[in-house]
This record gives structure tokens, C-alpha cells and sequence, in this order.
């Protein structure tokens, strides 16, 4: 029998910790801080996140069960729900942010050699943002509207193995294209985008950048044709034409000349109007890097179904903040580890296994090897006869 590590122990060896003590470091984390340190704090979220509690209560109450198990899981501090209330409001958010930010090159290397959804030899990213409710008179300092606060979470998904690379939190009045001045563009990368990001200066610092942008145009914007190219209509495909914006201001923000392509899609019975800087890509394949969008919608539905980020243990800016970058932070160790153990269970599914066997002592890929066991046909060797034939 098995006599190691506690599984939850075992995923959390996968942690950097040297490289988690330097993030707190550098934000002073754990300065004056006698107990119940940085480390212990991510711990115990992490565990929460594991095992999808609902509340600090519930956090406690669950680990307080078992005093005699939490040393052999790492957490070297006594727990009260005080010390990890405080612990909410006091332990710099930036910390777990940089660490996520470890964690995203690690996935990203271990990923990059994981097939594009569609046929490119560069990168792509898809933007998009996913807005969380909150009441307004528990998280005043969200504020989005009148009677409700919100938060959003403007994230920069990198498609080949659906890891986010950029994620910023903010309150619900942020427009989503104010986004675009706080990330640094790749040269050669792709970037795909709805509507909402539509702004021609910003578009042309993506430009200038030597990346390039897909997204979807407007009923009123204003649009000069150049030149008109040869399409394939039998593949969806009206048109693709070299235009420029025709508004005098609008093209000292844009100057230089880009596509558009209109796009028919028969399953939806819709007109897609797609405006790029990419000269060179075949027109179908601008409509499906744009079809790829979808799968940022799909990882913040999977992010809100199978982790807590929906309700939050603390109410401070801090805690919702540090509740997020360490829910994101165990998304990615979980990714990690399905790719480093080479197992074939979804994200979700090994979760879900997860979440009963944090106290088990077992060695984690054997949990998840499939075992076919078949009885033998062939009777009991030493079973007496009764007749003989």
C-alpha cells in the first residue's frame, strides 16, 4: 500500500516555491508576518478552490476536521477564520498575480507544441471579457451601476491549449477597448477580437507592432473601397476588398490601407463583415480565426462552472482580486500536471477527482489510469470434482 504524500501534497510539489517566495518578496508579503505566511494563505485557497467550498467558514470547519493531516499538507500555521480573513485583506493580490504569471510561461511551454484548432503556423490569441455581478452594498468599490457593482475580467486567451496569457481585473466600468492600452502586442501574433474593441488607433498601434488584428466591423463605420479581390463563394466567402477609412480623422488615427472581408455563414443564416491589417491570409481563414473567438467564451463558462469565482470568500478589492489570480493560478496547475503526467481526462474531469481525494494517499496518475480488470473464467483450481464426465 501506498504510505507517501497526501494528493493534495503531491499537487502542491508541483509548485515553484522558491520562485513563489520571490514574488512574495518582492511585494514584502510576509513582512511582520509571525504566522500563517504567504504560503500558507495560497495553501489553503488553493485547497478551497480543490475542493469547491462555499465560504471561510466552511474552509476552516473543513480543515479544523482534521488537524493531524494539515502538517502534511503544507499548512505549517494554525487556522482560525481570523487569521484567514485577515490574511484576505492583507496579503498583496500582485503577489499571486506574478505567480500566476510563472505558472502561464511553464503551461505555455509545455503546450506549445500542441496543434492549432485551425491551420497556422503563428500564434493566436483571442480577447474577450466576462463580467461578474456583485451587490453593491457588499463591494462598493466595484461599482457599475446605480443599484449593482460588477466586476470584469478582460482576458487574453492563447488558443493552442486554451491557456490565458493576459488577464486584467477590473470594475465594471471599464470599457472593454481601454484593454488594449494595457498589453504589449507579440510581432507575428494573431489577435482576435469582437466589436467592442473596435478603435482604429488602437488597432494601428497593433499595426505598428508587426501583429495582426481580426475583428468585426460596424454598420457606421466608414470604409473606402481600393481594390477588389477574387473569392471563393462556394466557400462562404461575398467579398474581400482593400479599403481605407474614408472620415478625415479617422484616418490620421489609421493611415495605411487594410481588409475587408464579408463572410456568410450558412448554419447561422448571417453576414459577418471582418475587418484585418493581414494582406496575405486566404479570406475563409480570416472567417475561421474569427470562429476561434468562441473558445474565450468557452473558458470563462468552464472557469465559472468548475471554479469559485463567482462568490467570493472576503469582500475587500484585495481578497476578490487575490480569490481570482489564485483560482486562475490552480487552472493552471492542473493544466500542467494533465500535460506532465500525460493524462488522457479533461480539465474537468480530473478535477472532479480531485475534489474527493485531497486526503487520500495515493499516487496521482495512478488515480487516473484505467484499469480493465476481467475475472478469469476458469474456476477455482483446487475445486473438487462432483462427477466425472
Amino acid at each position: 500500500m501506498y504510505q507517501g504524500k497526501f494528493v493534495f501534497a503531491q499537487i502542491m510539489d508541483s509548485v515553484p516555491w522558491k520562485r513563489f517566495q520571490t514574488c512574495v518578496d518582492r511585494y514584502r508579503g510576509d513582512y511582520n508576518v509571525q504566522t500563517f505566511k504567504c504560503s500558507d494563505y495560497f495553501r489553503v485557497m488553493a485547497f478551497a478552490q480543490l475542493t469547491y467550498r462555499e465560504s471561510l467558514r466552511d474552509i476552516v470547519a473543513c480543515l479544523n476536521a482534521v488537524p493531524e493531516k494539515m502538517y502534511h499538507m503544507g499548512i505549517r500555521s494554525g487556522l482560525s477564520l481570523n487569521n484567514l480573513s485577515n490574511a484576505g485583506k492583507q496579503r498583496d493580490w500582485k503577489i499571486f498575480a506574478d505567480f500566476a504569471q510563472i505558472l502561464i510561461e511553464r503551461a505555455r511551454v509545455l503546450y506549445g507544441q500542441d496543434a492549432l484548432p485551425i491551420e497556422m503556423n503563428a500564434t493566436v490569441y483571442a480577447l474577450d471579457s466576462t463580467t461578474i455581478d456583485l451587490c453593491l452594498s457588499l463591494f462598493p468599490w466595484a461599482s457599475f451601476r446605480r443599484t449593482k457593482s460588477a466586476i470584469k475580467l478582460h482576458t487574453l486567451l492563447n488558443i493552442q491549449g486554451d491557456i490565458p496569457e493576459f488577464i486584467l481585473i477590473s470594475t465594471g466600468k471599464l470599457h472593454d477597448v481601454n484593454v488594449l492600452d494595457h498589453m504589449i502586442f507579440q510581432p507575428g501574433a494573431f489577435y482576435v477580437m469582437d466589436r467592442g474593441y473596435l478603435d482604429f488607433e488602437r488597432l494601428y498601434k497593433i499595426n505598428q507592432a508587426k501583429a495582426f488584428f481580426v475583428t468585426r466591423a460596424k454598420k457606421n463605420s466608414q470604409l473606402t473601397r481600393r481594390y477588389s479581390h477574387l473569392v471563393d463563394k462556394t466557400a462562404g466567402v461575398q467579398c474581400d476588398q482593400t479599403v481605407v477609412l474614408s472620415n478625415a480623422d479617422s484616418f490620421a488615427t489609421y493611415p495605411e490601407p487594410f481588409r475587408r472581408v464579408r463572410y456568410y455563414d450558412e448554419e447561422l443564416d448571417k453576414r459577418f463583415v471582418f475587418l484585418t491589417n493581414n494582406m496575405t491570409l486566404p479570406s475563409r481563414l480570416i472567417a475561421d480565426l474569427y470562429r476561434s473567438r468562441w473558445r474565450v467564451e468557452l473558458f470563462f463558462k468552464w472557469i465559472k462552472q468548475h471554479l469559485r469565482i463567482k462568490t467570493f470568500y472576503g469582500m475587500s478589492e484585495n481578497a476578490v482580486k487575490s480569490q481570482i489570480w489564485i483560482a486562475v493560478s490552480v487552472y493552471l496547475l492542473v493544466a500542467i500536471l494533465k500535460k506532465e503526467l500525460g493524462l488522457e481526462q479533461s480539465l474537468h474531469q480530473i478535477l472532479q477527482i480531485f475534489s474527493l481525494t485531497q486526503f487520500e494517499k495515493s499516487p496521482v496518475f495512478a488515480m487516473f489510469e484505467n484499469k480493465n480488470y476481467t475475472s478469469p473464467n476458469d474456476g477455482i483450481p483446487n475445486q473438487l470434482t462432483l462427477f466425472d464426465l
